[in-house]
């Protein structure tokens, strides 16, 4: 009897611990939730990753030149070293090996494979992205490649103002099918853009990010520009130059090699900051002034007619056979999505005095928080409020107006700040992240199994902490910590135990 009650106390010892690691680390669903074939990876970019910037005979780059350029950066630092996969990608590998992910979304870097963005093409660029996508596929993880992840090379800026020129779209297409020649035997899923709204606006509209054009306040904040008029226009060049490169894929490589080809559309999702039909209006602009701005033509082959109707005659139309070229341009949509904002309907119409540009055109005030409603906990970027429900309200929102497409979930993750007085044991400790990651799987899990969203894979942004853009070094998304004081030594965080645990399951 003794024995018996030894046993059914240790039987509830255990209950009660497999509980307390279920409410700590947030592990009630498994990859065994999720539909048979969903894929699991992680995401990573190439300018915010490789380092070796001039190793291999690439050539420079806008981020390059913007990177370097006096207080784009808030750190002052820049991506020359970032975390040094170029030569440590043998290593990444087998850290996605033993956590089990399925795939790796990564991009090419445009100038290691045209050094000058046309001409001569640099074998020693073939070769490296060769021995990444073969180190990938000996472990059994599938390579899904970005083409274009921001990083034009400097070389077109300087000859043709880059994505601002139509020639830009015939470039892109002879680096694209490159690409396509050289790695589409073994490479099956492509990414023509990443972000193309986020390319347009931060790029050519406030100018925060390369090539840094913008006309705000009399051009106070850039040197050159037209926020009024460029954000469109380099828009329209991505979007023709998407649809082109789809072209000659689904033509000319696509039987053969069997492959699929999407883009990667970002977009937070909106909710009206009051129950009035001027806020409800408001948010449906957002969505279209984001998401909508790039998805609707590809569903539909034009813009939103609230583009349409606000932005009016600098808003570029496409002629019969473009509409028609880019109607349909996918197999898969990719969705960026991290946070939930709210939308106000923009009354006083200041914002259009003092900026001109996209957002005074969308007739709407966007803020992570408003006055009345919960404050959600917040990551470490001033932008990215931890809002689960946002992603099936999104999912549900692609679904019911875009006709439920093929949507894979091509980066969601958080991040942390990187304080020099927190030490590499306590920034392992990343429970929040835990909690982020499996909040919004819960989230999609249900738009998927409850609701009918056509989702089908999940990448985590990122495999490791990086170089974050206009942040620098300062934030850290990464599910593997990046001791950049140490050779960029990789420490395992408790969110990499986590989503081996969950891949296991």
């Amino acid at each position: 009897m003794l024995l018996r009650k030894e046993i059914f106390k240790a039987l509830i010892f255990v209950c009660v611990v497999s509980v307390e690691i279920s409410v700590c680390c947030g592990q009630n669903i498994s990859r065994t939730s999720f539909p048979k074939g969903f894929v699991f990876g992680t995401a990573s970019s190439a300018y915010q990753y490789e380092g070796a910037v001039k190793e291999g005979g690439r050539g420079p780059t806008i981020w390059d030149t913007f990177a370097h350029s006096f207080g784009k950066v808030i750190d002052f630092s820049n991506a020359d070293v970032a975390n040094n996969q170029y030569h440590l990608y043998s290593e990444d590998v087998q850290l996605m090996k033993d956590m089990g992910m399925d795939a790796y979304r990564f991009s090419i870097s445009w100038s290691r494979i045209y050094p000058n963005g046309t001409g001569e093409i640099n074998q020693v660029g073939i070769n490296h992205y060769n021995n990444l996508i073969n180190a990938l596929l000996a472990q059994g993880i599938e390579p899904y490649v970005t083409l274009f992840h921001w990083d034009l090379p400097q070389s077109l800026e300087d000859r043709y103002t880059g994505w601002l020129s139509p020639q830009s779209i015939i470039d892109f297409a002879i680096y694209a099918e490159t690409c396509f020649k050289e790695f589409g035997d073994r490479v099956k899923h492509w990414i023509t853009f990443n972000e193309p709204h986020t390319v347009s606006v931060q790029g050519y509209d406030v100018g925060l990010q390369a090539p840094g054009r913008c006309s705000i306040i009399l051009h106070l904040f850039c040197r050159a520009g037209n926020s009024a008029t460029e954000p469109y226009i380099v828009a329209h060049n991505l979007l023709l130059s998407h649809a082109n490169v789809v072209d000659i894929y689904k033509k000319r490589y696509k039987t053969k090699q069997r492959g699929s080809i999407g883009i990667s559309l970002d977009s937070f999702w909106y909710e009206p900051a009051t129950n009035s039909e001027a806020d409800i209006q408001a948010a449906k602009r957002a969505i279209d002034f984001n998401l909508g701005w790039f998805l609707e033509p590809l569903i539909v082959g034009d813009y939103p007619q609230s583009m349409r109707d606000r932005v009016s005659s600098r808003l570029p139309t496409f002629t019969p056979a473009q509409s028609a070229q880019v109607k349909g341009s996918f197999d898969f949509i990719g969705i960026n999505h991290y946070t939930t904002w709210f939308a106000n309907e923009n009354k006083t119409n200041i914002i259009g005095v003092l900026l001109k540009d996209t957002l005074a055109d969308s007739g709407t005030f966007t803020l992570p928080i408003v006055l009345g409603k919960p404050i959600p906990d917040r990551a470490n970027s001033v932008w990215l409020y931890i809002v689960p429900h946002g992603i099936r309200s999104l999912m549900n929102y692609i679904r019911q107006k875009y006709g439920n497409p093929l949507v894979l979930i091509t980066e969601n993750g958080m991040d942390d700040g990187n304080s020099p007085f927190t030490s590499i044991k306590d920034a392992l400790k990343d429970e929040k992240r835990i909690k982020y990651h499996n909040d919004y799987l819960t989230n999609l899990l249900a738009a998927i199994k409850d609701d009918g969203c056509n989702v089908r894979g999940y990448f985590a942004w990122s495999l490791l902490d990086n170089w974050e853009w206009g942040a620098g070094y300062s934030s850290r998304f990464g599910l593997y910590y990046v001791d950049y004081k140490d050779k960029t030594k990789r420490y395992a965080k408790n969110s990499v135990k986590w989503f081996k645990n969950f891949l296991a399951s």
